[in-house]
């Protein structure tokens, strides 16, 4: 792979993990509009688009820079393991932190 390709690969996955952060934080963002049980405020959004974006490029730079595929993959289910767990005790506090969301 030549390094145009590379280059072109890499704009295109970043262009991926944001649009896929878009489509994400417009589902509770048009779930508001019809119903009262999904109520986000703006740092709430704020939040989620730290965290999914800060999740999208740790895997692209795992994805460009790590090149053993056995430590790609470990890093990146320890990179979506941290995810799920941040996004499960701010939504739920299932670790009864000082940051947990109920």
């Amino acid at each position: 792979m030549t390094n145009q390709q590379t280059l072109n690969s890499s704009k295109l996955r970043i262009r991926i993990i944001l649009v896929s952060t878009a489509l994400i934080l417009s589902i509770p963002l048009i779930a508001m509009q019809f119903t009262k049980e999904v109520s986000w405020t703006v740092s709430d959004f704020l939040t989620a688009a730290v965290l999914l974006l800060g999740t999208g490029l740790a895997i692209e730079l795992v994805i460009r820079y790590v090149k053993t595929s056995l430590w790609r993959t470990i890093l990146l289910i320890i990179i979506l393991l941290i995810l799920f767990l941040t996004w499960a005790e701010l939504a739920v506090g299932i670790f009864g932190t000082s940051f947990a969301g109920s």
